[in-house]
C-alpha cells in the first residue's frame, strides 16, 4: 500500500476521471442532440446515467495497459481506484432509483 502516499497515485486518480469525463461528454456530443445538461437529466431519470458512465470509463483501460507497460504501477493504480469508486457510483445511481 505505499504507492497511495506516491503522487503518481493521485495523478491517475486524476487522470481517470478526466479521461471518464471526457467519454462522457464526447458520447452525448455524438448521440444527443440535446443540450448537456436535459440529456444527463433525461439518463438520470431513465436510469441509464450508469451505462454511460460504464461505456465512458473503458476509455482507461488502454491507458491502464500503457502505464503498466511504462512501468508506472502507483499510476495503474490509481486507474484501478478510480474503477472501484465508479462502480461504487454506478451502483448508488442503480439502487437510488
Amino acid at each position: 500500500m505505499g504507492f497511495v502516499k506516491n503522487k503518481y497515485f493521485f495523478w491517475g486518480i486524476i487522470a481517470g476521471s478526466l479521461w471518464t469525463c471526457f467519454g462522457v461528454l464526447i458520447l452525448l456530443f455524438i448521440f444527443s442532440d440535446a443540450t448537456i445538461e436535459y440529456s444527463l437529466s433525461s439518463l438520470y431519470r431513465q436510469n441509464k446515467l450508469g451505462g454511460l458512465i460504464s461505456i465512458a470509463a473503458l476509455i482507461n483501460l488502454p491507458i491502464f495497459f500503457i502505464a503498466l507497460g511504462k512501468k508506472k504501477f502507483s499510476f495503474a493504480a490509481g486507474l484501478v481506484a478510480l474503477s472501484i469508486i465508479l462502480v461504487m457510483f454506478i451502483a448508488f445511481l442503480k439502487i437510488n432509483t
